[in-house]
């Protein structure tokens, strides 16, 4: 089970990319053991951003695992869409709606466009939440998404690593 420091070490770029005196998002206080649960959330923020976009947040060991997501979801299993990993989030991200100031990283508007609950498709590990962290060092993650908006499942499949890795 990953630790408050490993939590704190993960949103430490996310940290450095922002000026919490300017920005109005979350800082991510300091790390507070969840209470166990066996459900994972995700949220799905529209982002209009230099470009717009949709940010795709998986709840993983503390932190909500990001992608950057150019052209948004489909739900036509025949569309692959990029997606960009970005810099972990805290999970009171999970929240946010608002307006990231111009000049800020990130500026522009941010809206919820979707939220619920993600399980790993075949939780071969001692819980989802596992089998989720494996597939995700291996590169390929299959999960189903409970949302309002998105439900079904869907792969996230790692196309390169570098300093921002490419998924599909």
């Amino acid at each position: 089970m990953p630790t408050k420091a490993s939590a704190r070490k993960r949103l430490a770029t996310y940290r450095k990319k922002r000026n919490f005196e300017v920005t109005p998002e979350p800082s991510g206080g300091p790390a507070v053991k969840a209470a166990k649960k066996s459900k994972l959330v995700f949220v799905l923020q529209k982002h209009a951003a230099s470009h717009l976009h949709f940010d795709l947040r998986l709840e993983l060991d503390g932190v909500m695992k990001s992608w950057a997501v150019p052209k948004g979801p489909s739900l036509d299993p025949a569309v692959k869409r990029l997606a960009i990993e970005v810099e972990d989030h805290p999970m009171e991200y999970n929240k946010f709606e608002g307006a990231i100031p111009k000049g800020e990283y990130g500026g522009g508007t941010v809206m919820l466009w979707d939220k619920g609950t993600y399980s790993a498709d075949e939780p071969k590990r001692a819980s989802h939440e596992a089998a989720i962290r494996d597939g995700y060092e291996k590169g390929k993650i299959g999960l189903t998404f409970h949302g309002e908006r998105v439900r079904g499942s869907f792969a996230l499949v790692r196309t390169s690593r570098g300093p921002k890795p490419q998924w599909l």
